[in-house]
């Protein structure tokens, strides 16, 4: 299994779009269904921080989900709304207290 944790900051006027970007491949990634991919998103205390976690348990589906047409002008539009640069880290995954896969 793979896990990714991307944290990143947009300008305080793109908030509400971003959010929308992001239900807009929420809704794609429904209707997908892969059971191999699961996908959470938070925002920080300061309103305009994302933090995204992706867990995959297969190369297929992240490749999903990179290749999504929704997910790309999600990616296109924060990127030209940042304060701070995005940071992508692949993280361990220790314990949960439901199955991830």
């Amino acid at each position: 299994m793979k896990v990714f944790k991307v944290s990143y900051t947009v300008q305080a006027a793109f908030v509400q779009k971003n959010q929308e970007n992001i239900q807009a491949f929420f809704k794609d990634l429904q209707k997908i269904n892969d059971p191999d991919l699961r996908y959470h998103v938070y925002r920080g205390s300061d309103g305009k921080t994302f933090y995204h976690f992706s867990e995959y348990n297969s190369d297929a589906a992240q490749k999903r989900l990179l290749e999504l047409s929704s997910f790309r002008l999600f990616q296109q539009q924060r990127d030209q709304h940042l304060e701070a640069e995005p940071v992508i880290e692949q993280i361990e995954f220790v314990e949960a207290t439901y199955a991830i896969f």
